[in-house]
């Protein structure tokens, strides 16, 4: 999926883009990677254009534009406009993604939506922190250098005039994303939907406190272990993915909202506001609630509402047709894995009331009609051969998949939290048996004190382990680390049935979503066609 990214500077050195582009730089602190001589390195592979300007003279060139019109002189004015065109990973291998033609795909979408920019295109194809996706970066200079004829994307008359800077809106952007959406469907590339909101929002701001988080964590854990302490927590987690996890723990078992809220509380002191149907939540240690909708849908009041009334309606998997009630919820879901799920190749129907590009294009809006009765004849093909006669019948068969869904989330969620737990108790079961052959040497010592300061470490781990294993523990008595490993084994091989079985699901309920979805847009257009059918013979 091609993801698109907008940043903006008020840096006045316009050389330091230049620099970031051709040279390697720390991306925690941004600053430049210098070899043994103190000189920067350069990136192993990237490929840099400029359009309406030399790229090794970006900087000099913008400042000039910018005397001539006595613009972006001040502290405080917008100097340049970043933006990442971000390809997905999978691009490389399987649609042959390359360097040289993610920089042409660059050239060709700064040239179209940056009309008259001094811009910089560079494109890196080692990607964030090496992760291998190709992506390109294109600078421009906020003030544009020529005059450029009127664009659809333009709301004011001077955004096509020299002199005037670059005025990104909401429509503006979501044009960007709209025609990034369309060159990726055009070149065969992986492509989400930009333009709808995130299931899970994740800022990059929140991206890179994770990043130092985790950094910050493994540097105290390598001192904690160089001590002989064991480290208990090993993930860095900041504060809205602890929301979103204790959200989405709390709502997977809840039937109310008064519920729901009463879980929060309790479990993991979160408080839940409501305003104006607005959910906002609390994190314990901040002092300003985060709203929903900062967090992602799945997080606002429309989709826990819809999580409640699923729990309450299938509060038991047990008690579902799927699982019948002579077998154990383990064999039902070895049975649910073992069927492999087979996706057909069922697209959505595309919308050209609210597709932009069809009605810019004519010829664009031809081929999507096309395309909408091929599906169209696609989704009859499927409801014929799955014996959907009605309506009625194939949205029973949605919600009872997203029931099932639901249900084998929940399992799912259950039985990780068993091998969490049993992994715990075998990580202090082991820390317990290691040191306590020491334990024994100070009960036996003369001088406790003494050995005590000698071995503290070992003393410290083995008392701390047998704590937390005899708070644990049912009858008083330390668990058997073989008796540990084989619950572990069956927790183990529980989780991938189950985790197989809720993928199957899952995919089956987004394929009987894509035909409900094709068939209501179906429909409406018919009952639209009759309801005008009707009118024009009352006025006959």
């Amino acid at each position: 999926m091609a993801i698109l990214k907008h940043i903006t500077s008020k840096n006045a050195d316009y050389g330091e883009a230049q620099r970031y582009l051709m040279f390697q730089y720390d991306e925690a602190a941004m600053k430049p990677v210098l070899d043994e001589s103190g000189r920067m390195i350069p990136r192993e592979e990237f490929y840099l254009d400029g359009i309406n300007c030399d790229p090794f003279t970006f900087d000099m060139e913008c400042k000039e534009l910018n005397a001539q019109y006595r613009k972006n002189q001040t502290f405080d004015e917008i100097k340049s406009h970043h933006y990442i065109l971000s390809f997905d990973p999978k691009d490389v291998t399987e649609n042959g993604l390359t360097g040289e033609r993610a920089q042409q795909l660059g050239i060709e979408y700064t040239r179209k939506n940056f009309p008259g920019h001094q811009a910089l295109v560079c494109t890196h194809t080692d990607g964030n922190n090496e992760s291998g996706n190709i992506h390109v970066h294109i600078v421009i200079n906020s003030l544009r250098k020529y005059d450029v004829e009127r664009r659809d994307f333009m709301e004011r008359s001077c955004d096509s005039r020299a002199g005037y800077k670059h005025h990104l809106t909401n429509n503006y952007l979501a044009y960007l994303k709209q025609d990034v959406m369309d060159l990726c469907h055009r070149e065969g590339l992986h492509q989400v939907d930009l333009l709808s909101p995130a299931e899970k929002k994740i800022t990059d701001r929140e991206y890179r406190a994770q990043r130092r988080g985790q950094k910050k964590l493994d540097e105290r854990n390598q001192k904690m272990l160089a001590d002989g302490v064991a480290p208990r927590k090993t993930k860095f987690e900041t504060q809205k993915e602890f929301l979103r996890n204790a959200i989405s723990e709390a709502a997977a078992s809840a039937c109310s909202l008064d519920e729901f809220q009463k879980i929060l509380m309790e479990r993991f002191d979160i408080s839940l506001k409501i305003s104006r149907g607005r959910f906002s939540y609390l994190h314990p240690e901040r002092g300003k609630y985060i709203t929903g909708r900062n967090l992602g849908t799945h997080f606002e009041e429309s989709y826990l509402q819809a999580i409640f009334e699923e729990n309450t309606r299938h509060s038991s998997i047990l008690s579902d047709p799927i699982f019948p009630a002579d077998k154990s919820a383990s064999e039902n879901q070895q049975e649910l894995s073992a069927s492999v799920f087979i996706k057909s190749d069922l697209r959505l129907v595309v919308d050209l009331q609210n597709c932009y590009k069809a009605q810019q294009s004519a010829a664009y809006a031809r081929k999507v009609k096309l395309s909408n009765l091929q599906q169209m004849a696609k989704t009859v093909a499927y409801i014929q051969e799955n014996g959907y006669d009605t309506e009625k019948d194939l949205l029973h068969a949605y919600h009872e998949a997203q029931a099932q869904t639901s249900d084998m989330r929940k399992a799912l969620r259950s039985t990780e939290q068993s091998l969490k737990q049993i992994n715990e108790q075998i990580h202090y079961t082991g820390q317990y048996l290691a040191n306590k052959s020491v334990y024994r040497q100070f009960l036996s010592s003369k001088n406790k004190g003494k050995f005590r300061e000698a071995h503290k470490a070992e003393l410290t781990l083995y008392e701390t382990a047998r704590k937390i294993l005899k708070e644990h523990s049912v009858d008083g008595k330390l668990p058997s680390m073989k008796l540990l490993k084989e619950e572990k084994e069956k927790l183990t091989v529980l989780k991938s049935s189950q985790k197989e079985a809720y993928q199957n699901l899952r995919k089956f309920e987004k394929e009987l979503n894509t035909v409900c979805s094709n068939v209501e847009i179906f429909l409406e257009k018919s009952r639209f066609r009759q309801n005008g059918q009707e009118k024009d013979m009352v006025r006959s």
